[in-house]
């Protein structure tokens, strides 16, 4: 079960951060969830840093270090996929 969260809070972390970065973004959906996993993680651990432990209720000031890690994740892997992406498709013509 542990997985099936990762997952669904991946895929929501990366639609919101898509609908926060100014632009349009290339990366596919699967690309964006795995990016909005990796923002979880990064998120957490700096949450973790910065002091903020698990606590009752909704712990929002986590879901912001989780969000803005996402943020910035999603906008370096779309820079990224898109720059490998270009590449192949020169070579193509």
């Amino acid at each position: 079960m542990g997985w099936l969260w990762a997952i669904i809070v991946g895929f929501v972390l990366g639609l919101i951060a898509k609908a926060l970065i100014p632009g349009k973004q290339h990366s596919p959906l699967w690309l964006t969830t795995i990016f909005g996993m990796l923002g979880a993680i990064v998120g957490n651990a700096v949450a973790r840093g910065f002091g903020v432990e698990e606590t009752r209720g909704i712990d929002w000031s986590r879901h912001i270090f989780q969000l803005v890690a996402a943020v910035i994740i999603v906008y370096a892997g779309d820079m990224l996929y898109m720059s490998t992406l270009g590449k192949r498709k020169q070579e193509r013509a």
